[in-house]
């Protein structure tokens, strides 16, 4: 598992943004997480998706993020 989470939804054109803006910013690996199944995960992010998170510690980045706040949310 990547240290880094992206909670997403199906058809989301937010998230496919978020995404872009990981690619663009070359972001490490990441795991693609969708909330719309779970009604926990639907509960805590279901207004805030797309949201990055660090794994480790639990911080979170929530959308709208550019290459740049990736970049620092990366090196904490």
């Amino acid at each position: 598992m990547a240290d880094l989470v992206l909670y997403q939804r199906d058809y989301c054109h937010l998230c496919d943004q978020a995404l872009a803006v990981l690619a663009a910013a070359r972001a490490p690996e990441f795991d693609s997480v969708w909330v719309d199944d779970d009604e926990a995960l639907e509960a805590r992010y279901g207004t805030r998706v797309p949201v990055l998170r660090d794994a480790r510690d639990g911080r979170e980045l929530d959308w709208p993020f550019d290459a740049e706040a990736v970049h620092e949310f990366v090196r904490g």
